[in-house]
C-alpha cells in the first residue's frame, strides 16, 4: 500500500510539472504572437511617425536632400518592426523551449544588415536626383554621364559590405571569401574577353564624354536619345520608341553624330516659282524674305541667305537658308513653321505663283504631214 501511494504522487507529480511547462510554453507563444501581431498592424503608423521625427531632427541640416534620403528607407522602417516583431517572438520563445539565443540573435543582426542594404539600394535608384540636389545646394558640378557610374559603383560597393557584414555575423572566414572573390574575377575576366573590351570601351565613353544622358546622337545606322551608360554597353531610345542596347565597344571604334552639341539647327529649302513670274517680282521677294529672316526672333541674322538660284525644269528657284537659334526640337519646328508662313505671305502680297512640276508637250503641224504624203503617192 505504501508503495502504491508512493508511485501515485509522482504520478501525480510528473503530470503537474509537465502541465506547467506546456502551460508555460503556450504562455510564450502567446505573449510572442500577440506582440508580432501587434507590431504587423502597427508598422505603418510607427514608421510614419519616425520619419516626422528624422524629418525634424535634419532639416536644421539645410540639406535639401535629407527627405528624399529618409524616404528612401521608409520600407525599411516599415519592416523593421516585422523584424523585431519575429525576434521577440523567438525570444520568447526560447525561455521555454531549446532555442539556441546566439543562432536568434545571428538572424536578428542579418536582418538589420538586409534592411540598411535595401534603404541604401532604393537612395541609389533616385542617384540622379540626389546629384542634382546636390550640385544645387553645394555647387559641385557632376556630369549626367557620371550618374549611371556612380549608381552602379554604389550598388557593388553596398552589395560587398553586405556579403562581408553578413559574413561575419555567421563566423566565416571574410579574408579567404575575399581572396576566392578575386581568383575567381581573375578567372572570369581572361574568359570574357569580349566584356573586358565593352568595359575598356566604357570607361573610355564614360571619361571622354562624346556624350551624356539626354543627348540625341546618330552612329551608323542607329540614332536616338539616350537613356543609360553602363560599362558595358549604353541604352539608346529610337524616335520609335524602341530600346536598343549598344555594346561600348561599338559605340567607342565608330564616329558619332551628337546633335545637342550644336548651338543652332540649320533650314535650307529651295523655294519653286513660276516662269513667268518678271524678275524685278523676283527681286522683291528676295529683298523681302531676306529683310524678314533677319528680324525673325529665332534665327541668327549673320547666317540669313536668300538669291536667286537657278533655272529648274519646271520653276525658278530661290534658294533660301537660315540658322535657327534653338536645339530644341519643339521650338525649332515652332520657328521653321512661322517662316513658312511668313514666306506665304510675301508671296500672296506680291502675286507670285509657287510652281509645279509640268511638261509642255509639242505636236507637229497636220498640213505639213499631209504634204508629205501627197508627195510620196506622186513618186
Amino acid at each position: 500500500m505504501y508503495l502504491a501511494s508512493l508511485d501515485i504522487l509522482s504520478n501525480d507529480f510528473v503530470k503537474a510539472v509537465m502541465s506547467s511547462e506546456a502551460y508555460n510554453i503556450w504562455k510564450s507563444v502567446a505573449i510572442g504572437t500577440g506582440i508580432f501581431v501587434l507590431l504587423l498592424f502597427l508598422r505603418n503608423i510607427f514608421a510614419k511617425y519616425i520619419i516626422k521625427i528624422l524629418d525634424k531632427v535634419f532639416s536644421k541640416l539645410n540639406f535639401r536632400a535629407t527627405h528624399k534620403i529618409i524616404m528612401a528607407f521608409e520600407g525599411s522602417f516599415k519592416t523593421l518592426f516585422i523584424v523585431l516583431g519575429g525576434y521577440i517572438f523567438l525570444r520568447t520563445l526560447s525561455n521555454a523551449l531549446p532555442i539556441s539565443i546566439l543562432f536568434i540573435n545571428n538572424i536578428f543582426s542579418t536582418a538589420i544588415v538586409i534592411l540598411i542594404v535595401q534603404g541604401l539600394l532604393n537612395l541609389t535608384k533616385d542617384s540622379s536626383i540626389f546629384f542634382e540636389k546636390v550640385n544645387e545646394t553645394y555647387d559641385v558640378r557632376i556630369d549626367k554621364i557620371f550618374y549611371p557610374l556612380i549608381s552602379k559603383v554604389l550598388k557593388a560597393v553596398i552589395l560587398a559590405f553586405a556579403v562581408i557584414q553578413i559574413a561575419d555575423i555567421w563566423g566565416f572566414d571574410i579574408k579567404a571569401f575575399i581572396t576566392g572573390l578575386g581568383l575567381g574575377g581573375l578567372a572570369f575576366a581572361l574568359a570574357a574577353k569580349d566584356f573586358a573590351a565593352n568595359l575598356i570601351a566604357g570607361v573610355v565613353i564614360i571619361f571622354d564624354k562624346p556624350f551624356s544622358i539626354g543627348d540625341w546622337i546618330k552612329c551608323k545606322d542607329l540614332e536616338g536619345v539616350i537613356e543609360d551608360i553602363s560599362f558595358r554597353s549604353t541604352k539608346i531610345r529610337t524616335f520609335e520608341k524602341v530600346l536598343i542596347t549598344v555594346p561600348n565597344s561599338m559605340l567607342a571604334n565608330d564616329p558619332i553624330l551628337n546633335f545637342n552639341r550644336r548651338d543652332t539647327r540649320r533650314v535650307t529649302m529651295n523655294l519653286g516659282i513660276a516662269y513667268n513670274t518678271s524678275i524685278e517680282k523676283i527681286q522683291l521677294c528676295v529683298e523681302k524674305i531676306s529683310i524678314m529672316l533677319c528680324e525673325h526672333y529665332g534665327i541668327n541674322k549673320e547666317t540669313a541667305h536668300v538669291s536667286f538660284d537657278k533655272f529648274n525644269e519646271s520653276s525658278l528657284d530661290i534658294f533660301v537658308q537660315y540658322f535657327a537659334n534653338t536645339v530644341d526640337f519643339t521650338e525649332f519646328m515652332k520657328i521653321k513653321q512661322d517662316v513658312n508662313c511668313s514666306i506665304m505671305e510675301i508671296m500672296k502680297e506680291e502675286n507670285v505663283s509657287i510652281a509645279f512640276p509640268s511638261r509642255s508637250i509639242y505636236m507637229e503641224n497636220s498640213s505639213v504631214n499631209d504634204n508629205d504624203k501627197q508627195i510620196s503617192s506622186d513618186k
